[in-house]
């Protein structure tokens, strides 16, 4: 089984009696997850249970506890002993959460779950499981997994994170980093044989999406309006969000169109990040900028340019490290993101010395001492003041 980053720290948690959560957008890996974990269960007082079958669903419909143990007893469960318990798919049982609290609280059975909303997640299980449960979020995988998924060697890139620009390792590893802008990180798309089956791949997991995840948290008709909003989004990656205007577009009312956002954002579809200001500031722009989960399903939903494309992969690796903001003055003048309140930032496909040069600029008036300049491709001889993408990790 290929090994993702936070295997170890689920793991770890696996020795823990709260119970393991593993969120995420559907097709990021969390059943492999789940199936990892209970092959570290040393001992065979374990049940997986995936909870697309009904037969399974109908467990945990009993009228009481009582017949719901007798059910887990009949698949071999002895609530006498310490035992595991993996669900697969728990948003599709809305009276999952007061089951688990019961049987938490009455035997020594761990429960390792996972679910594909984090909308459902978060609003359930705070309630619900507050003092018994620990949240780990998937995402699709970073490049680093993303090179040993395909099967080459990733130990030489990761002496190099975040060093200044190589040409030996950009040569090693570029063509791979342009198949991981094109195709994303969703594991089954990296493992397809071919372009044709990682496309199709890549449209299920839209469809799935919406038909299967969204259709659960909402209690509305969404599909072809969720589906056009989505692709006005994909469009819009890396520009800033004007609520108003996409309302119009989709000939709905704002307000409306801000919960089909929040939606989005809260089932992790779509990420928001916020402009930075140390100050009240009027000339900075208050509206949000926009990027999607994942470059394969961006370039899926709609046509657009490299450089939309790569700043939104930049984006995503920048995320997962720490904070994330923006700054943009209205007269248009921009930082495209600010790391960690510290960092200044900027992804130029073929970066350039004068690229430098109005980073420098526009982060020394910001008082920011710190600054990345993040490129794709090298520009040639004479400039080499810049990180390549590939090791922004």
């Amino acid at each position: 089984m290929l090994s993702r980053k936070i295997f170890s720290e689920l793991e770890e948690h696996l020795k823990q009696r709260y119970i393991t959560v593993i969120t995420g957008m559907r097709r990021v890996g969390k059943s492999t997850a789940l199936k990892y974990l209970l092959d570290k269960v040393p001992h065979d007082n374990k049940l997986y249970l995936d909870l697309e079958r009904i037969e399974n669903r109908y467990i945990f419909q009993q009228n009481t506890y009582k017949d719901v143990q007798i059910e887990l007893e009949i698949q071999g469960i002895d609530f006498e002993k310490p035992s595991v318990i993996a669900l697969d798919e728990i948003q599709l049982v809305p009276q999952i959460t007061s089951i688990l609290k019961y049987f938490y609280d009455t035997y020594p059975v761990k429960f390792i779950v996972t679910g594909s909303s984090s909308f459902y997640l978060r609003n359930h299980f705070s309630e619900s499981l507050a003092g018994r449960k620990h949240i780990f979020e998937m995402f699709p995988l970073d490049f680093m997994e993303f090179v040993q998924f395909r099967g080459t060697d990733s130990s030489v890139l990761e002496r190099f994170a975040f060093q200044p620009y190589q040409q030996g390792i950009y040569l090693k590893y570029k063509d791979l980093y342009e198949e991981y802008l094109r195709f994303g990180g969703f594991p089954e798309v990296v493992l397809a044989n071919n372009v044709k089956e990682k496309e199709m791949t890549l449209k299920d997991v839209v469809n799935a999406y919406i038909e299967l995840d969204i259709r659960l948290v909402a209690d509305f008709e969404v599909s072809g309006t969720l589906y056009k909003l989505i692709r006005l989004l994909a469009a819009r990656a890396g520009n800033t969000l004007d609520v108003s205007k996409i309302a119009a577009v989709l000939g709905m009312d704002r307000i409306k169109t801000a919960g089909y956002l929040d939606l989005l954002e809260k089932t992790y579809f779509i990420h928001t990040i916020s402009p930075y200001s140390r100050s009240v500031d009027r000339e900075i722009s208050k509206r949000k900028k926009i990027y999607l989960a994942d470059t394969g399903l961006l370039q899926q939903l709609a046509q657009v340019s490299s450089g939309q494309v790569f700043e939104n992969q930049v984006y995503l690796q920048l995320a997962r490290l720490g904070e994330v903001n923006y700054y943009q003055k209205k007269s248009g003048q921009e930082i495209d993101f600010i790391f960690r309140q510290n960092t200044a930032c900027e992804a130029k496909e073929t970066p350039h010395a004068g690229d430098l040069a109005v980073l420098n600029s526009r982060s020394t008036s910001l008082g920011l001492t710190e600054r990345l300049l993040i490129g794709k491709h090298p520009p040639g001889v004479g400039f080499q003041e810049f990180i390549w993408a590939g090791v922004v990790f």
